[in-house]
């Protein structure tokens, strides 16, 4: 057996006593080692699944954290210092200047040199950083004042659409989900009409430009044509209604009323046989509209495609197909034949029968989700809403870009734009209505509270530009319809 050397332990042993000496050191004189022992100390102390490798690493992480946030703050603190002491001199400087002798012109002149100099420091310093809050406040010096007219209070389910007749007498007309369609007086409130041919939900409701009829899809796949005749009531008065400004309305409570069963008119008059049934989608017909003449209609259908009909043979004269997804709503151009046609493929197309030997069609992909409606202004512009929030008018010479564009915050269901004040009515989906002009600068929000306005969605909205107590009109789910008397400044509208 062999024996180690006297020379060789000893050596070994000086070996030993100078490493434990050395790491006593280390961890004696080292605060990183004490923080990193205390760590492990309070990691051993600590129940978790995860490694204790991963976890030394997560706190050093977060000590670096917490020490650039000390930094933060100790800079942020000088800042303040800083701007407290410029602010100081400003003052100083002020009153120096209001109580200096005329005599001395120079050093006034040179003062205010001195102090619009740190004026000015002050504004480019902190005008990067406010300036994307303060426009955000922008002030407006005239308003518009919103008063609510009337509401129109009958159907047993939701309201999809209303429209205004465009012959005398003035009516108002609402689609419902109860299978039915009314007319209204608009200045009295009362049911003058109700039709009941349809077997399915009724999703839009549109009058001929001359004579007294109505047109009107559904979701039991067709679109009827039929006739009314009604006598307006004597309009009763009505108690005085304090002006609201549409900015000042605060909605007291977003808690909804009882859904009580709402009884329908039972005074009110009934058609039940249409004149002209539209027979030819395989789908629900979600809109319909008459085109310029009123000899020929235009349908909505979710089957993908927009059916033009003949009116007096009832016939198909072209199906519009194109659409990837089911189309959501129709309008024809006051005085062109021009149709635009909307669709959850998020785009919107444009018809052109304006010669008869050519049909064109352009297509328009300016949104990001569903367009759930596009309407013709009197002038050449096209107005777009969408399930993406936003709302977008178009030149009709240049469609490549919209010349505005307005942002929500919520969904955008089927506006409508005033042929007198071009005005842009949105109802949104979440409750609310607001009004914007063909520039895309809001006017005014439509009052909301627990006492006046919609408490559902909000579905559609129609303009009146004849003489009546109200002249704008909206609908929604609450199974109401209501009139409003929108005053919009001579400033505003001249702007």
């Amino acid at each position: 057996m062999p024996v180690e050397s006297g020379s060789s332990a000893a050596a070994r042993q000086a070996k030993q006593k100078r490493k434990s000496h050395s790491l006593s050191i280390r961890r004696t004189n080292s605060t990183e080692q004490e923080r990193s022992g205390l760590q492990r100390d309070m990691l051993d102390g600590q129940d978790s699944k995860l490694p204790l490798s991963l976890r030394s690493n997560l706190l050093d992480l977060f000590s670096q954290i917490e020490r650039e946030f000390e930094n933060l703050y100790i800079e942020n603190l000088e800042l303040r210092r800083d701007i407290e002491t410029l602010n100081d001199r400003l003052a100083a400087e002020g009153q120096t200047l209001e109580g200096a002798d005329l005599a001395k012109g120079a050093l006034k002149t040179k003062a205010s040199h001195s102090t619009s100099q740190l004026s000015q420091k002050l504004k480019t310093t902190y005008k990067a950083s406010t300036s994307k809050i303060v426009s955000s406040f922008k002030a407006t010096t005239s308003r518009a004042v919103c008063q609510l007219g009337r509401e129109y209070v009958g159907h047993r389910d939701g309201i999809w659409d209303l429209s205004v007749s465009r012959t005398q007498p003035v009516v108002l007309g609402t689609a419902s989900a109860d299978h039915s369609a009314m007319l209204w007086s608009i200045e009295t409130g009362k049911c003058l009409l109700k039709y009941m041919g349809h077997q399915g939900s009724v999703n839009s409701i549109k009058f001929h430009p001359t004579e007294q009829m109505a047109l009107t899809a559904s979701g039991d796949q067709t679109a009827h044509i039929w006739r009314y005749m009604v006598q307006l009531p004597t309009p009763q008065p009505v108690a005085d209604i304090s002006q609201t400004p549409c900015e000042d309305d605060v909605d007291f409570s977003d808690k909804d009323e009882a859904d009580g069963e709402v009884e329908g008119p039972t005074d009110c008059p009934s058609v039940r046989v249409a004149t002209t049934t539209l027979r030819s989608h395989q789908g629900v017909v979600i809109a319909a509209d008459w085109l310029v003449g009123g000899k020929q209609v235009v349908t909505a259908s979710w089957d993908r495609a927009a059916n033009l009909y003949d009116v007096e043979t009832s016939e198909l004269v072209h199906s519009l197909t194109g659409h990837d997804q089911e189309l959501t709503h129709c309008c024809t151009h006051p005085t062109q034949r021009l149709v635009v046609t909307s669709s959850r493929d998020t785009t919107f197309r444009l018809w052109d029968f304006r010669d008869p030997s050519i049909h064109s069609v352009n297509v328009f992909q300016g949104h990001t989700d569903a367009v759930t409606s596009a309407v013709f202004t009197v002038g050449d512009n096209v107005v777009s809403g969408s399930d993406d929030r936003t709302v977008k008018v178009w030149d009709l010479k240049n469609m490549r870009s919209p010349i505005a564009t307005i942002r929500t915050d919520s969904a955008v269901n089927r506006i409508s734009v005033s042929v007198t004040q071009k005005i842009i009515a949105l109802p949104h989906d979440n409750r609310q209505v607001r009004l914007f002009d063909m520039a895309g600068v809001r006017l005014a929000r439509l009052p909301r509270s627990n006492r006046q306005g919609h408490r559902r969605m909000v579905c559609c909205s129609a303009w009146c530009e004849d003489n009546t107590s109200c002249n704008l009109f909206t609908c929604g789910f609450d199974r109401q319809a209501i009139g409003w008397n929108i005053n919009i400044p001579a400033l505003l509208q001249e702007k």
